[in-house]
């Protein structure tokens, strides 16, 4: 069952690009944008972590964590921040357990072929654990600025 807003953020493990284990409970008492996205060092997918990137010094000025989730191996994930020089966590969910717990994994279409795999989307988690904001349409550019807007909106 997907998340819904005022509702507790499901809770998960798993290991970040260095092998590290991270669970939801390490983040309580901090916002929290957890973002889903398809593919490391695919077009969007750079847009996206390198626009989140290039907007860090506004998270950590509203004290806000940043959490990227794909199914990408750890080994994946490594790569991709040493490529973009990336200052948050990236979690590997190679066994889908987290992509399957907030709804994002389902059928895509790309080019006309159809295809499971991780939509693109991303949950604002407030100091609570509970879900403040679900973004279903993520423009991958533009996507770090609206966060940061919402943030100051809900008082971070």
């Amino acid at each position: 069952m997907k998340p819904t807003v005022g509702k507790a953020a499901p809770a998960f493990h798993a290991p970040d690009q260095t092998g590290e284990m991270h669970a939801l409970k390490e983040y309580r008492g901090k916002w929290a944008l957890l973002y889903f996205y398809p593919k490391d060092d695919t077009t969007g997918c750079t847009a996206e972590a390198c626009s989140l990137r290039d907007n860090w010094n506004g998270f950590k000025k509203l004290k806000a964590v940043v959490i990227g989730v794909s199914v990408d191996p750890v080994k994946s994930h490594a790569k991709f921040v040493a490529k973009y020089d990336l200052p948050f966590t990236l979690l590997s969910d190679e066994d889908h357990a987290i992509v399957d717990m907030y709804g994002v994994w389902g059928k895509k279409k790309f080019m006309g072929r159809e295809y499971m795999g991780t939509k693109r989307m991303s949950f604002l988690i407030d100091p609570h654990g509970k879900i403040a904001k679900i973004y279903e349409t993520v423009k991958p550019k533009d996507h770090a600025d609206e966060v940061l807007a919402d943030l100051k909106l809900l008082g971070a």
